[in-house]
Order: structure tokens, then C-alpha cells, then sequence
């Protein structure tokens, strides 16, 4: 890519601020903040528009790009999630290198959160404009790494979205994984009787699916397996998965049965039939299995090997058998885990598992299903007659802040069809649904419900409150406030069926940390965007399908899968991808391992992906793999000898950015540094909720809290500011793995300095925050305000002025990191009023870069 910028090329930076309708321009004063925007260094030009990401607006800074010369860009708009990749292009379509441009977020962390003080609004977004033209001042050319891409995709599940994906892959011609952790694949679609609102046969859609897996020559069918391990980057994944022992050969098994049928030992079959049925301990889960091959339950087995004898000259059957890894070169992971159902054990009030007739949703679903145990007779379980009165409940789990406060989806309509399907089977039982209120967003769903009730199936707007048994008949009395009637009454129900909430999948936490993909606060995996990426994961490469995100229905998971499949084609087909150079880069000069008596370890021990070559005692520094390494930042501030920076996060443009903010009445701000991938989402979720809280408040944003050096808040507090916040994701759901504990060893180291030299408690806090938890966030800042408000600016002043010899004595070192000195330099300068060299040459745009070697 051209590159219009040497570095003594003198800086021009253009700033452009966005009314984004009337989202920000309602309530900051966009003219205002343009022209304050004008008197900062380097400022050549700075203009407004309605819509900056609009045709219009992006034209009008091309134009202005080649009439004034421009080569830095900052735009003071929305969230960095949302339009950085825009205005990147806007650079590289005028031959300037994209990382030349920086986001001014006064969208979601000024003006939707401050509504209601709207001076205080402007002069944050005027701070804020002002952080982002600091760090633009000291930020150098990158270049994406170019890598080579493996032409092979894993899929994670075998449920439709996974089948989907695989199918559509396989099209392509791309060899494909496909790993499932049960016998077969199928998921919970293979489950289903009837598929709403076609009254389809499931299975009959499905098995054919299920076969063409299976036979495909593109697709190499892993069931039984799990991933244990994956490293590497988009394009060059390398995956551990471990096949558990079937203690069935599957090169040899043809799928006859005769072994089952002298199997003496039978077990309840939870896996497929909800325990309502049995099955032998070697067995496959379902008559349509693929692959049609049998599986030994060691737990049931009493080894009387008739098994053994029945298989005779086959000779498939191998107690020997241990778990086996096999590695795998793959370029894209497609996550399609699907779901649970939430077992309603702990709602004590309706009885399940106390009273017999009181059953899931699911297990309705097996005992009407002609492949079910009952081969298709509806009996209820405590007596086996068919009952003449059914109550179906929604929402059990599901939108109760007790459980799950999410709504799953897909309940309503998947209770819906069971009565419809059960009124067809037998017209003269009389069904009751009762409900909260019934969604049906999908196609012909509202339709479907119409039928529901012509068909005479009743609807009662209300949640029960309890399930008693009648002792004698096993009935079952069910109390409600009736909402159309407004009043409290009993039904007696001969059956109750719940329609419980769904839940991620058994052991996606584990997979989460394998995958370094986090998940949100209720578990399913996150997306990078819920508007702009819905596939894709925030690790590159990694893209989600189906319910491994959220509950969904059959042909959202179809549609996901497809979707998810796409993507991941596009780099498949690409031959070479780019990759992200916000990597770290160890200066060789200043690495204590190039003496031959260094022996430091502590960038490779920061490292959780193996991208430090580390050789203490050879007199070689320490070297970092850019196509390793995920750019958290963490080996940086991890650094003793200040050896270490990261591109787009040097410590100079953080620094800049902490002097821009607390340049003006310091006492009174709240700083808060945020990761990116959690706490950073957290606060544009406080904005795209509009959680208010006060407007004192700044944010700098870097990749991983584990990037923020103790020297960033003690600068922090020697510049008087009046409280600090260090935030990062939830310790299991770190982007990075291990950045978040490292940033947690590394403050409370700092809590404790802080604490010795005498500063009052709760002016620095660290907290984990997730992309969901917006109302989290503006708690945080609001008791951090509080804390500062109480205290007072002349306390904050007092206390801060009294900690500073000690302060001074910690930032000793502080100008030691590769680009600090001058970024200080400058700043100190202009804060003394005083034209000092460095501060002249910075004004002509001759300032050092920064960084290692371009």
C-alpha cells in the first residue's frame, strides 16, 4: 500500500465530527466541539456532517484529503465497532496508510449517556475529539502480515446448523471437519416429531441430510470426539481432537444389530428419549444414526462380552480401545454447539420430578413421536392411559430473573405445535396453554397460532404460580391469576407439560477458553457485532452458527449455518489473508536476555500463545512471532526494562491520550481504561441503552486490560485526576486467556503502592465488565463519581499533591519505554507554556516515530 507519510513529513490532521441525525447533534454541540477541535496541534482542518459514514460524508473528506494535504484523520462519531473499518478505506482510497486514523466515540459514551447534561456532553466530546488527535500525532505506519491460508474448515457440532454448514462447505469443494461429542450427529432437530409450523416430519427432513454428511468425500465425520486444543491464527489453526473409545472398531462395525439383541443389560436412554425409555448398554442413540455404528457404555457394561460373540468373524468389538488425539491443520472454525434444555428441578413450586404427570416439553415430544418409547401412544407417566386434559406452561425459566431472563424463542410455537399436533392425534382432549403472551416473529407464525385457536385449543394470559397433586388420581390442580379475567383460579389438568428455557449447551465454557472466543453473560458464545458481524466471533477465523449464539429455531440455524459457512469460504477460497499488525515488538537493544547473563522470562510467562522466542542466558533477545502473536498487550506492560511496545498502543499514544484528558481539571474526572473486546462493549451497551451517568467521566480504550501498565495510573494520579478505573472482561471470558488475571496480579500490586502513600479507598478499582453489562458500566462510573464528588476538588488536590514525591519515585522509569520521552516532552512543555525543542519540532510535524522498525 502507498504510503503519502515519511516521518518528517509534516502532520496534517483533519477532524470530522458527525450529528449522526440527531443521536449526538440533539445533544452535543457539534459546531461547538468543531471549532474547539480547530485550535488543537496539527489541526489543519476540522468540519461537521449529518452523517459522516454516509456516500456524502466520506466524499467530502476525500476531497478534502488531496485540497488540504491531509494524512491523519480522526472522526468524532459512533462506537470503534462500528465504522474504524469505514473510515480506514476512506485513507487507503486516497494512498494513506489506514492506521493514520483514529475513532472519537461521542456517540455512545457522551451523548446517549449524558442526555441530560449537555454542556457537560460537549466539553467530553471536545476531550474527547482531543485524546484521539494525540494519539493520531504519535501513531506510525502498519502494514497488514500477509499469511498463507490452510484450505480445510472444522465444524463444532452436529446439530442442523452444523449439518448446514458442512453441506454447503463440502459444495465448495473445501475438506471439512465435522466434530460431534455424540455418537452421532443430528442434534436436537433428530428429537422432534413434527417441525412447526409445516408439521414437517423432523427426521424425514433431516436424515438425508445426516446421509449426505456421511457419505460425502469433502467431509471427514468425527463423532464421539471433542476439541481439547487450538492454537494458532485465521488461516493456520491447529486443532487437538480427541475421538473417546467406542470399544466398537468403526472401520469394521456394519451397523447389523445382532450385538444388541444379546445385550443383557438395559439403562434408562437420557441421550434421546429423556429417560422415557430404554436402551442397551451398547447401543446407537437412534434408528437413523450417522454413523450407524455402535457405541459401548462402559458404565453399564458388565463385560459378558455376548457382544463379542454375537459380531463373530467382524470382530468390531475392542475392549482395548484408549481415546485417541488426532491433529488437525484447519483454516477456519465454524462453532454450531447448539443447545440444552433447562432442567426445572429447582422451580420448586411445579413439582417436577415430585409428581409424575408433571413433564417437560420435550418429553411430551418423545411420547407423541411414533419413534419415541411409547411408538407413538400418548400415555401419561403415572399411570400409562391417555390423558383427557393437558396444561402446557410457558416460560418456565425463560424471562424469570430467578433462572433466565432471556426469552428462548422459539417456545412458543414449539409448544404450540405439540397441542396442535396432539388435538389432530385426538380431538376430544382438551388443551390448555397458558402463557405470558405467545411471540411469533417468524413466517406464517401468526398464522400458526390463528389455527391454534380455531382448533379450540385454549390460551390463559398468566404464569402459574404452583402445581398441587391430587393424592388419589395423580391429577394435577394448577393456579393462575387470570389476566382476561382478573381474577385467581385453579385448573385441573390430568397432565402438565413445561416448556422450559433453553440453555447453551453442556461444556461450552470449556470450549470457550480453548477456542479464546468469550461468551456472554448467559453463556452462549458472543458475536463480534450484533448488527454488523452476527457470524463472526471476535477471534478472526472463528464464526458462529445456530444456537451456539442464542436459542434459535430450525430455520434460523439452517440460515446461520449457511451463513457461517460463507464466511468462512471467503477466506478459505482467498489463498493468503491479511492479519491484524497491532502485534508487539520487542526492542533488541534493550532486552535484558541480550546479555548472556540475562535470564528474564517474563514476556514468554505473559505470552498465552507461545509468540515470545525466549532463550534466557544466550545473550539473544527475545524475539515475538507477529503471526503468533494476538496483540493484547500483556508482555508490554509486563515488560521490567521497558523493552517492549505494541503497535497502535505504544506506551507514547497512551500516555497522549491521559494527558489530553486530564489536561483541564483533572480532580473532578473519572479515567477509565477498557479493553476492547468486554468492558470497551460494555460502556457503547450503556449508550445503546441509554443508562445515564455522570458525564465527568473519560474512557481509553486498548485491546486487553492486560495491556495497562501500572505507569499509566500512577501518570494518571500524579496529573490529578480524581479516580481510576481499570476494566476488562470477566476472567473466564478473556479474549486473550490470561490477560485479564495478568492485569489482575499487576493492580493489585498497584492497589497496595497506592494504599502506602496514602490515598483514600475506592479512587482506583479494577472490575470485569461484559459486553451485555451496560447497566454494570454506568453503575461502576456513577460510584466512582460519587466517590470523587464526596471527596471534593480541593481534597482530590490535597491528597494528590501529598502523594506525589511518592508517585514521582514509582514513574522513575516511566520515560524508558520506546516513544514515552517524547510524548512527555511535548506535553510537559505545554503545560509549562514554554517552546521547548522537541515541542517546536512536534509543532512542524517532525516528532519522532514510534515503534521498531517499519
Amino acid at each position: 500500500m502507498a504510503d503519502n507519510n515519511e516521518n518528517n513529513e509534516e502532520l496534517r490532521i483533519g477532524v470530522y465530527v458527525c450529528h449522526c441525525g440527531s443521536n449526538i447533534g440533539s445533544v452535543v454541540n457539534v459546531p461547538d466541539v468543531v471549532e474547539y477541535a480547530k485550535t488543537l496541534p496539527n489541526v489543519v482542518v476540522a468540519k461537521e456532517h449529518k452523517y459522516m459514514c454516509s456516500d456524502p460524508g466520506q466524499s467530502m473528506i476525500k476531497q478534502d484529503i488531496r485540497q488540504y494535504k491531509l494524512n491523519r484523520l480522526v472522526v468524532g462519531a459512533c462506537t470503534v465497532s462500528m465504522h474504524e473499518p469505514t473510515f480506514r478505506a476512506v485513507l487507503a482510497d486516497e494512498g494513506i496508510n489506514p492506521f493514520f486514523f483514529e475513532m472519537a466515540n461521542i456517540r455512545e459514551h457522551s451523548s446517549w449517556v449524558h442526555a441530560h447534561e449537555k454542556p457537560e456532553a460537549t466539553l467530553k466530546a471536545k476531550e474527547v475529539v482531543s485524546s484521539a488527535v494525540a494519539k493520531v500525532s504519535f501513531v506510525r505506519p502498519l502494514d497488514m502480515f500477509e499469511v498463507p491460508v490452510t484450505r480445510s474448515a472444522l465444524i463444532i457440532g452436529g446439530g442442523i446448523a452444523g449439518i448446514s454448514a458442512a453441506l454447503d462447505l463440502a459444495d465448495m469443494h473445501i475438506p471439512t471437519t465435522l466434530v460431534d461429542k455424540s455418537p452421532s450427529i443430528g442434534g436436537r432437530m433428530a428429537q422432534l416429531d413434527k417441525t412447526f409450523p409445516t408439521m414437517d416430519c423432523s427426521i424425514c427432513i433431516e436424515a438425508p441430510k445426516m446421509v449426505d454428511v456421511g457419505k460425502s468425500k469433502y467431509i471427514n465425520l468425527m463423532t464421539y470426539s471433542e476439541v481439547k486444543e487450538v492454537e494458532g491464527y485465521i488461516g493456520n489453526f491447529k486443532v487437538k481432537v480427541e475421538r473417546k473409545p467406542r470399544y466398537v472398531l468403526e472401520d469394521r462395525c456394519t451397523g447389523c444389530g445382532l450385538c444388541v439383541d444379546v445385550c443383557p443389560i438395559s439403562v434408562p436412554n437420557f441421550e434421546f428419549e429423556e429417560g422415557l425409555g430404554p436402551r442397551k448398554a451398547i447401543y446407537v442413540p437412534l434408528v437413523q444414526a450417522v454413523p450407524a455404528i455402535y457405541t459401548i457404555d462402559r458404565d453399564a457394561c458388565i463385560e459378558c462380552f455376548k457382544c463379542v460373540e454375537a459380531c463373530g468373524s467382524l470382530q468390531a468389538i475392542s475392549f482395548f480401545q484408549e481415546p485417541e488425539i488426532v491433529e488437525l491443520d484447519i483454516g477456519t472454525i465454524i462453532v454450531a454447539t447448539g443447545l440444552d434444555m433447562w432442567d426445572p428441578t429447582p422451580l420448586e413450586e411445579y413439582g417436577f420430578g415430585l409428581f409424575d404427570n408433571v413433564t417437560t416439553m420435550m418429553e411430551i415430544e418423545r411420547l407423541h413421536c411414533a419413534g419415541g418409547p411409547t411408538v407413538g401412544e400418548f400415555v401419561r407417566p403415572s399411570d400409562g392411559k391417555l390423558p383427557k386434559t393437558l396444561g402446557l406452561i410457558q416460560c418456565v425459566g425463560s424471562r424469570d430473573k430467578r433462572y433466565n431472563e432471556y426469552c428462548s424463542g422459539f417456545c412458543c410455537m414449539y409448544t404450540i405445535k405439540n397441542a396442535m399436533l396432539l388435538k389432530w392425534l385426538y380431538p376430544e382432549m382438551d388443551i390448555t396453554i397458558f402463557r405470558i403472551d405467545i411471540r411469533t416473529p417468524g413466517k406464517t407464525y401468526e398464522e400458526f397460532y390463528d389455527r391454534a385457536r380455531q382448533a379450540g385449543i385454549h390460551f390463559v394470559q398468566g404464569r402459574p404460580a404452583e402445581i398441587q397433586e391430587d393424592p388419589e388420581t395423580k391429577n394435577l390442580i394448577v393456579s393462575v391469576h387470570n389476566a382476561a379475567l382478573d381474577r385467581q383460579m385453579a385448573y385441573e389438568f390430568e397432565m402438565v407439560g413445561l416448556a422450559t428455557a433453553a440453555i447453551p449447551s453442556e461444556g461450552v465454557v470449556d470450549l470457550a477458553r480453548v477456542l479464546t472466543v468469550p461468551l456472554d453473560t448467559h453463556g452462549w458464545f458472543l458475536e463480534s457485532h450484533p448488527k454488523l458481524k452476527p457470524i463472526d466471533s471476535s477471534t478472526e477465523g472463528i464464526y458462529l452458527a445456530g444456537s451456539a449464539q442464542g436459542p434459535k429455531d430450525i430455520p434460523q440455524s439452517v440460515a446461520q449455518g449457511s451463513a457461517a459457512a460463507g464466511r468462512a469460504a471467503r477466506v478459505l477460497n482467498a489463498g493468503k489473508w491479511e492479519i491484524d499488525p497491532i502485534v508487539a515488538y520487542v526492542d533488541p537493544t534493550r532486552c535484558l536476555n541480550a546479555s548472556p547473563k540475562g535470564k528474564c522470562t517474563m514476556c514468554a510467562q505473559a505470552c498465552p500463545y507461545g509468540a515470545v522466542i525466549n532463550q534466557p542466558g544466550t545473550g539473544n533477545p527475545s524475539q515475538i512471532i507477529p503471526a503468533k502473536c494476538h496483540g493484547c498487550g500483556t508482555c508490554v506492560a509486563e515488560c521490567p526494562a521497558n523493552a517492549i511496545t505494541q503497535y497502535h498502543f505504544t506506551d507514547g499514544q497512551i500516555l497522549a491520550q491521559i494527558h489530553a484528558l486530564l489536561a483541564d481539571k483533572p480532580e473532578e474526572k473519572v479515567l477509565a481504561f477498557t479493553c476492547r473486546w468486554c468492558s470497551g462493549l460494555g460502556a457503547d451497551n450503556a449508550g445503546v441503552s441509554h443508562f445515564q451517568y455522570p458525564a465527568n467521566t473519560r474512557n481509553i480504550m486498548v485491546m486487553c486490560s492486560g495491556r495497562v501498565d501500572a505507569d499509566f495510573v500512577m501518570e494518571a494520579f500524579k496529573l490529578g485526576v480524581g479516580a481510576v478505573l481499570v476494566s476488562g472482561c470477566h476472567p473466564q471470558d478473556c479474549h486473550y486467556i490470561t490477560g485479564r488475571n495478568k492485569a489482575d496480579e499487576r493492580m493489585e500490586r498497584v492497589v497496595r503502592q497506592l494504599e502506602r502513600i496514602g490515598m483514600t479507598p475506592g479512587r482506583f478499582r479494577t472490575e470485569e465488565v461484559s459486553a451485555t453489562e451496560g447497566a454494570k458500566w454506568a453503575r461502576i462510573m456513577t460510584e466512582l463519581s460519587t466517590v470523587v464528588k464526596e471527596m471534593g476538588p480541593e481534597g482530590v488536590k490535597a491528597e494528590n499533591e501529598k502523594m506525589r514525591p511518592q508517585l514521582e519515585r514509582q514513574l522513575r522509569r516511566i520515560r524508558e519505554g520506546l516513544d514515552a520521552a517524547n510524548v512527555l516532552d511535548i506535553f510537559e512543555a505545554r503545560l509549562q507554556g514554554v517552546k521547548t525543542e522537541t515541542q517546536q519540532a512536534y509543532d512542524r510535524g517532525l516528532a519522532q516515530s514510534v515503534g521498531g522498525d517499519d
